[in-house]
């Protein structure tokens, strides 16, 4: 099945590769014939359309001339509109002159600024002239926009992915779900939104009988009750995969509802990040849901029974046996006793993992603290983020192993201190974050980083301690010309003082070579956002605990999307 896979996109590279090579090679000889962009035949103009964005072909075309009027309009690539960052009035007139003519063609529509909401959807029926729509995704939506837009959502015959962002809190998530479960052509969704911490108010959860959804594909950024988790499973009876970025207990009591038993007969991938869950209780979630599932991934804490390997054994033997990918990340703390630490985890080196071929290795989160750490899978390395703590050079832990982490796109550094000879290589990381400012054996800050990612590759950056030099930064800054996003700590600029013309000018350097467009500086309260950097600012107000989020907005159109891989 794997080769299969590999050999079609094999396929589909190589076609992608000749098309791109042939349409160079048209343009190649046009160049040395001279001919203008006038001159070109449809066939290379269409060829050419489908390297760009919508919006771009618009903007570069639409007012040529008639002819490229109406090769915008007729073009395939207008079926696909995805609207980022925009200025109202050039959305108002793309709206006029392409979205209104081609509504009834148009099969993906992303809406990434709110007022594009306002205006595509006012009134909120507006929506049914999209009679075409297969996939939407709506980012930055208010809470009412959601609910007047769902009721008409109903009745688009062939809308089957939806990717929400709301901006808003919500403590209904009943109000939600029971619309996304009224769109009965539905396969995906994915959903982001905010609530205020569960104990301080009830969340909502109550589902009807008439609630069930075909969805096959579930992903959910955003803080769950686990006492809905069950009612949620057995509204899903066709679901494939399921990702739930926070699955928190509440501190309030709910009577459950008994339901019948289900079997998810087609459930396969699982991912879950707990936030104080009981293993016990969610032992019993396994036993009921989880028996055809082959990838489990789970992100733990603070709770022992998560690293006894030998009920894990008994549970996936008898209750999990498809199960192909058992991947855990686990923090713990048991005080200062490090042998109680290293025997539990060394539980996971029996026979049983190793036939299975599950590997794990672990590190400890401060130099002094071997009594607690964290435990996770490995070889190979699956997830695309990565915590790096303390990492001894000593032979204390003997099991800690260099690993591969091709996988990891952001790289966040914990660690207040770092061994040139010990740190391993993340070589995909576009994206750095770093809590503190860490020490190292001698080696500059810069050297140090340079061993551990392509700093060049960074389109991201993070500092979130405020105590990091800002020399430093400026001086990082020289080495990673193509990063866009970088935010601070504010109270870094409140010593920051530039003395000597060498530091001005490594200061006129980075502001001339640098490609940063948004600038967000941390406060207590919220985050004062600057985008892009030379030329506006806005403040946006937030509360202290959407500031400590990872505010990270991924929301991604869904045209194709895989269940597990």
């Amino acid at each position: 099945m794997k080769q299969t896979k590999r050999q079609h996109n094999d396929l589909v590279q190589i076609s992608s590769s000749n098309k791109k090579r042939k349409l160079e090679n048209q343009i190649t000889v046009i160049n040395s014939n001279k001919y203008l962009l006038e001159d070109l035949p449809n066939e290379i103009l269409y060829e050419i359309f489908g390297y760009l964005d919508p919006y771009d072909i618009y903007k570069g075309f639409y007012n040529l001339s008639k002819r490229f009027q109406n090769l915008a309009i007729n073009s395939n690539i207008l079926t696909k509109i995805n609207i980022s960052t925009i200025s109202k009035s050039n959305f108002e007139d793309y709206y006029q002159n392409i979205i209104i003519p081609n509504r009834n063609r148009i099969k993906l529509l992303r809406l990434s600024n709110p007022f594009t909401v306002d205006i595509i959807f006012a009134p909120p029926r507006t929506i049914l002239n999209f009679g075409h729509l297969e996939i939407l995704i709506l980012d930055s939506v208010q809470i009412r926009y959601f609910t007047k837009v769902f009721r008409h959502l109903i009745e688009l015959p062939k809308l089957h992915s939806l990717t929400i962002s709301l901006t808003d809190y919500n403590q209904s998530l009943d109000v939600i779900f029971s619309n996304i479960f009224h769109l009965q052509k539905l396969k995906y969704c994915k959903i982001e939104y905010e609530i205020k911490r569960l104990e301080d108010e009830p969340v909502q959860l109550n589902f009807t009988h008439r609630d069930f959804s075909p969805i096959e594909c579930l992903i959910i950024n955003g803080r769950f009750p686990f006492n809905g988790f069950k009612n949620l499973l057995w509204r899903l009876p066709k679901l494939q995969h399921l990702s739930i970025n926070c699955l928190v207990q509440p501190y309030y009591y709910v009577k459950q509802e008994k339901l019948p038993h289900i079997e998810l007969k087609d459930l396969k991938y699982v991912s879950l990040q707990f936030d104080f869950i009981d293993f016990h209780k969610f032992e019993k979630i396994i036993k009921e849901f989880f028996y055809r599932v082959q990838i489990l991934r789970l992100t733990t804490h603070m709770d022992t029974e998560c690293l006894n390997a030998k009920r894990w054994q008994e549970l996936i033997m008898s209750y999990m046996p498809y199960l192909r990918i058992f991947d855990i990340n686990h923090e713990d703390y048991f005080g200062k006793n490090n042998f109680t630490y290293h025997h539990i985890i060394n539980q996971f080196n029996s026979s049983f993992w190793m036939e299975k071929k599950w590997f794990f290795t672990h590190q400890h989160d401060q130099k002094n603290q071997l009594g607690s750490g964290i435990l996770y899978s490995t070889t190979p390395y699956r997830r695309k983020d990565y915590t790096y703590y303390w990492e001894s050079v000593g032979p204390i832990c003997s099991n800690i192993q260099k690993e591969n982490f091709d996988s990891v796109k952001h790289l966040y550094i914990a660690s207040e201190e770092i061994y040139g000879n010990c740190v391993n290589y993340f070589p995909n990381v576009n994206e750095l974050s770093i809590k503190n400012e860490f020490k190292t054996s001698g080696d500059s800050i810069i050297a140090i980083l340079h061993r551990m990612i392509p700093l060049r590759q960074l389109t991201k950056l993070v500092i979130e301690s405020h105590l990091f030099p800002m020399e430093d930064i400026i001086n990082l800054l020289r080495f990673t010309p193509n990063v866009h996003t970088l935010s601070l700590n504010l109270y870094i600029l409140d010593d920051f003082n530039i003395n000597s013309n060498k530091q001005k000018e490594i200061c006129q350097y980075v502001l001339k070579k640098n490609k940063i467009q948004n600038l967000i500086l941390n406060l207590r309260n919220g985050n004062i956002i600057i985008s892009p950097i030379r030329h506006r600012a806005r403040r946006t107000n937030t509360t202290k605990e959407n500031t400590n989020k990872n505010k990270k907005k991924n929301v991604e159109a869904a045209n194709s999307y895989k269940f597990y891989q």
